[in-house]
């Protein structure tokens, strides 16, 4: 009705490509219509919308809320610090101070991963970036999260007893299918890039249960895919700028690309209703290394101030150019006439419809400062960024869209036909109440629920998802997954920092509990907000009103009951939980369609998810060196551990780990039942870490006790006893319970410290002595005695079970064999440093100290991600660091004469289609002005150059400009068949190496991140390089070794890097670059400094310079 009354008012028909518009535009997807919706709940008619009741918590608390609900994400308020990054005139790296805001997304790509898994899930992380990288005027992305929930994984080689046999549609791929391909996708994506993922949750749930109109199953075969993170924007560009008639309006990126078609509708409807052709169509397609390039022109627009030339920027996704252009010049009240054969397009036999309604990635649209736009052009030339102008904004409200090749007009529309308010939804829902049975423990015995809940991929090891993204990138990560020197996957919450120069930075973190929401929605959606806080209480963070939360609800609306579940839901958190915490949700997304119908031998079958709400906290924080981790410590005497329950003594089992693992649901789930003794309770941790009372810290969650106190065993490499006398209950309810709350480490002598401050909390009653570390490798539970005792070693087989079985599958299943022995192996020592120098000894600060800073070319290529890290790091040793992009020396803008150091960074030149840094090398080889620039480089005595990653690649490939390096190698895929990213140990040899003087014998911890680093060599080369090898990988014995994943390539003898004969020249796989504060290191020796011991590396260049 609403076109039909339009469109006669335009006196004609819509066309196809209008209404295929208007369908993108006003689908569920884009425009949230039931958030939006009028709400008649049992008969009542409600006063506010779900979404007016989310905008309530920031209403309640706007402080440090500086963007909400009205851009691609929201911002809030940073800390002060030294933002390190080239100056726009003169390409010289340096420190400016100021204020660095936090900008703030989360994102799901359910429908497309279901489809198609990888390039679901790499679009899906994708657009969240590019949402990002297009708040304000223009941002740049820092760190990420990514969740999955999925049904049964029924993992070929570990069947599980609460797994039944599997049904779906053939048009979805299976769970199984989802996770050994999703998250390579995501995690793929991330890493061209360059952007650390550094959280996320991983949920398996698929049970059948009572419903409305008899049993039903519930689960995830339309699969959560979660892609969030945080980034940074200056002050000045927040907000976005008004467009003046006039504007050039301009596209950024990739061609248009017939994918994608539909896509906002399709992910719209539940699974299996829409057709299949329509399901295919509407998947995505990714390209990281392009957008790593827009993302470069971004970043070279922001870096000017007050000067960029970008007024106001939109990303491309659901719609494409159809959604994105309108909306750009909408928000500033203009129409805009757009040239629809401008539009770059790689498949030129699309319709006018395809060419503007496809989602090809990598795209942005922008409004450019007529002033600034040849500006603007060039820095698009100089990063090889394809750009279009696509048109201009005008003044007079209309969408009009020329097509010069059909001599016609595919669209002449007023903008608010299309953007602006169709008639509100009216949502008429009643609740469906169901009967659920009891919890049941009878014949449970405590050693089977152990083994069952370690089991559960919602509980186990999850390194399978973690070790494929890069965790080091940017040289920012304070605090990763990997917790301890056995780098066990824990931490509670990642950490970054706001610069090279401060520990002032970010905190991040996520909480869920949807399988509550079965029991009662409302609870559910508390527990993950409390999950969220607790999580993130591991930070030290001056207030909880600091933290601000994105709020992601997944639903099956339509389906009976879960719409009141939903209104119940939302109210529950928005507009009471929220408030009383004095928590703003300025983010977040929905996704209403979580549902998979289809036939099955003639009847129809389907699969429910639960109500589902996703949180992820994110807050500015104040140290660093401060974050809590879950690592016991068994260094500082007699300790006891604490446990502070804030389920206070209820121990409700209601959709626990332990009744999915023996297929119960029970009645009564846990809850936040008081928002005063979360406040408490976050303000105590804060307090107590702040007194330095607090050895290790760990929520209690998926598992209870039991889970939260085992994975703080492995963490710390110790045994642990369990006493639960003090507390009342049964013991399966004490150890498997996830009521709120947290195990505290305190030292035994702190005890009177400690509890005095918890009993002034209003905590003393809720919380526990409940046992201590022990010297040998056991687990032990007493309650009225020994009930629980297992070998620490067995309990990690059992935990990393999941992870070993999906590694094997999806990777070289010999590594993954190696690695899973590595961890259940009682001799390994874990990660260590031995050092050979005095790391607190700057060898070059008399050189600095005279002021004068030598030139270093920090050198990159398209796709290259890791020069900030590197300049930061050359910077601080006393060089003058200067960004130099290949087109500047290919175009002649940039002379290597003029440098005395180049270093080639790290990340994915021309995306490595061409094998790892051979395109970067061919572009010089076969380029007269740069062979001869580099060849006359390498051979002046005066120079020296540092190859990192990509960077080492690259050089290995330019061996024959480089005299005696005939022999090195080149890099090829890794043994274990997959990107690695991990903190290794490597022994420093004594070689040639200028950078690596006075630093042989050292063993240290040191990070890699890549997915071809494996040396391969000629037969009779290996012998040639024998004495310049200038570091090894070595076990937890210090010995070299090929044994994955010590050895996290399976280069030959351990090879990690090389240097020339001169020692002038140096290539390593490893990145020294990212770990040259001790803050970036996930795990470090008590008592290092400031400097990591890499920082000599940079040190001995300066030294070797001067």
């Amino acid at each position: 009705d609403y076109l039909i009354d339009n469109f006669t008012r335009l006196g004609r028909s819509p066309n196809d490509v209008e209404l295929m518009m208007f369908a993108q535009a006003n689908s569920e997807h884009c425009r949230h219509k039931v958030f939006n919706a009028d709400f008649v709940v049992d008969g009542e008619a409600k006063s506010q919308s779900l979404f007016q009741m989310i905008r309530r918590s920031t209403e309640a608390t706007p402080r440090g809320v500086l963007s909400a609900y009205s851009d691609n994400s929201a911002v809030i308020e940073g800390s002060v610090a030294g933002r390190f990054f080239p100056n726009p005139t003169t390409g010289l790296y340096q420190e400016q101070s100021e204020v660095v805001h936090i900008l703030i997304k989360v994102e799901t790509h359910n429908h497309p991963t279901a489809i198609s898994p990888y390039p679901g899930a790499a679009t899906g992380s994708g657009g969240e970036i590019r949402d990002e990288g297009a708040t304000g005027r223009g941002a740049k992305p820092k760190a990420g999260l990514t969740g999955y929930s999925v049904s049964n994984l029924r993992l070929p080689g570990l069947p599980q007893p609460w797994e039944g046999p599997q049904s779906k549609p053939d048009r979805i791929a299976s769970t199984l299918e989802i996770m050994l391909e999703g998250p390579l996708g995501g995690a793929g994506f991330n890493n061209e890039f360059g952007r650390p993922a550094l959280a996320g949750y991983f949920r398996t749930f698929e049970m059948l249960v009572p419903g409305p109109r008899g049993p039903e199953f519930r689960g995830y075969h339309k699969p959560i895919m979660v892609a969030g993170g945080l980034g940074n924007i200056r002050e000045t560009h927040v907000d976005k700028g008004q467009i003046p008639a006039g504007a050039p309006i301009v596209v950024l990126g990739g061609p248009a690309l017939l994918v994608g078609l539909g896509g906002g509708a399709a992910s719209s409807m539940a699974s299996g209703t829409s057709t299949e052709t329509l399901d295919f169509a509407s998947v995505q397609r990714d390209n990281a290394e392009m957008q790593r390039r827009c993302q470069e022109v971004i970043d070279r627009c922001w870096e000017v101030g007050d000067d960029n030339p970008i007024i106001s920027i939109h990303d491309i996704g659901a719609g494409g150019l159809s959604n994105g252009l309108p909306e750009l010049v909408y928000d500033s009240g203009r129409g805009a006439v757009f040239e629809l054969r401008k539009v770059p397009n790689d498949e030129p036999g699309m319709s006018p419809l395809e060419i503007w309604c496809n989602e090809a990635q990598e795209r942005y649209v922008l409004a450019i400062n007529p002033a600034r736009f040849e500006h603007f052009e060039g820095l698009c030339q100089r990063e090889r960024c394809p750009h279009a102008l696509l048109g201009r904004a005008t003044d007079d409200g209309l969408l009009v869209v020329n097509d010069e090749h059909f001599g016609n007009r595919p669209i002449e529309m007023p903008m608010e036909v299309l953007l602006g308010k169709p008639p509100k939804t009216l949502k008429d829902v009643v609740h469906e109440p169901v009967d659920f049975p009891p919890f049941s423990l009878e014949g449970i015995a405590v050693e089977e629920a152990v083994s069952r809940v370690l089991q559960l991929p919602t509980v186990a090891d999850k390194s399978f998802l973690i070790t494929i993204g890069d965790r080091t990138i940017t040289g920012l990560v304070a605090r990763d997954q990997f917790v301890g020197p056995w780098q066990v996957p824990v931490a509670d919450a990642a950490v970054t920092t706001a610069s090279f120069d401060v520990y002032s930075g970010e905190a991040m973190s996520m909480g869920e509990r949807t399988p509550v929401a079965l029991l009662d929605a409302s609870a559910s959606v508390r527990m993950a907000v409390g999950e969220a806080l607790t999580n993130i209480a591991s930070a030290p963070i001056a207030a909880m009103s600091d933290i601000k939360l994105s709020a992601n609800w997944m639903c099956a609306a339509r389906y009976p009951g879960e719409d009141a579940k939903l209104y119940d839901a939302v109210r529950a958190v928005g507009a009471e939980l929220c408030p009383a915490l004095g928590l703003a949700i300025p983010v977040g997304k929905d996704s209403l369609s979580m549902r998979t119908v289809w036939e099955d031998g003639g009847r129809q079958a389907s699969v429910t998810a639960p109500l589902s709400l996703i949180v992820s906290a994110f807050a500015k924080m104040a140290d660093a060196r401060n974050a809590l981790t879950p690592q016991l410590r068994t260094d500082v005497g007699p300790t006891s551990l604490v446990l502070i329950d804030l389920g206070r003594g209820q121990n409700r089992l209601g959709a626990s780990a332990l009744g999915q693992v023996f297929g119960q649901l029970g009645q009564e789930p846990p809850d936040l039942d008081d928002p005063g003794d979360m406040k408490a309770f976050f303000a105590a941790i804060q307090r107590l870490n702040s007194l330095g009372l607090l050895l290790a810290y760990h929520d209690r969650s998926d598992g209870g006790l039991a889970t939260t106190v085992i994975e703080m065993a492995f963490a710390g490499g110790t045994g642990v006893r369990l006493d639960l006398d003090q507390l009342r209950g049964d013991s399966l309810s004490l150890l498997f319970n996830e009521e709120l709350g947290a195990i505290i480490q305190v030292r035994r002598a702190d005890l009177d410290r400690l509890l005095p401050v918890l009993e002034r909390f209003g905590l003393g009653d809720c919380s526990f002595v409940v046992g201590q570390p022990i010297p040998d490798d056991m687990v032990e539970v007493w309650h009225g005695g020994l009930i629980f005792r297992e070998s620490r070693f067995e309990l990690r087989r059992l935990w990393s079970a999941t992870t070993h079985q999906m590694q094997a599958l999806r990777d070289n299943p010999t590594c993954a064999a190696e690695e899973h022995e590595c961890r259940c192996d009682p001799e390994n020592a874990g990660l260590f440093a031995h050092l050979t120098f005095d790391p607190t000894q700057d060898v070059s600060a008399p050189y600095v100290a005279r002021g004068h800073r030598p030139a270093m070319a920090i050198l990159r290529e398209q796709g290259v991600n890791g020069q900030i890290e590197m300049a930061a790091a050359f910077h601080r040793a006393g060089f003058a660091a200067f960004d130099v992009h290949m087109s500047d020396i290919l175009e002649g803008r940039v002379d290597l004469d003029d440098f005395v150091g180049l270093a080639a960074c790290g990340g994915f030149s021309y995306g490595d289609v061409l094998g790892a840094g051979e395109g970067w090398a061919k572009s010089i080889l076969f380029n007269e002005r740069a062979r001869d620039g580099f060849a006359s480089f390498f051979a002046r005595k005066d120079t020296f150059a540092l190859g990192i990653c990509n960077g080492c690649q690259m050089l290995s490939n330019l061996s024959s400009l480089i005299e005696g390096c005939e022999h090195w190698p080149h890099f090829v895929q890794n043994r274990s068949e997959r990107f690695e990213a991990r903190l290794i140990m490597v022994e420093v040899e004594d070689s040639p190496s200028i950078l690596l003087r006075g630093m042989a014998g050292a063993k240290l911890p040191i990070a890699v991140a890549h997915g071809e680093g494996r040396a391969e060599f000629d037969e009779e080369h290996l012998d040639h390089v024998e004495s310049l090898i200038a570091a090894r990988y070595v076990d937890h014995r210090g010995v070299a070794t090929e044994t994955f994943p010590f050895n996290p390539n399976g280069s030959p003898n351990g090879i990690a890097a090389l240097t020339s004969p001169d020692g002038r020249v140096t290539i390593m796989m490893p990145h020294p670059e990212r770990v040259f504060r001790s803050i970036q290191y996930s795990w470090r020796p008590e008592g290092w400094g400031e400097d990591g011991p890499w920082m000599r590396l940079f040190q001995n260049a300066r030294l070797w310079v001067a």
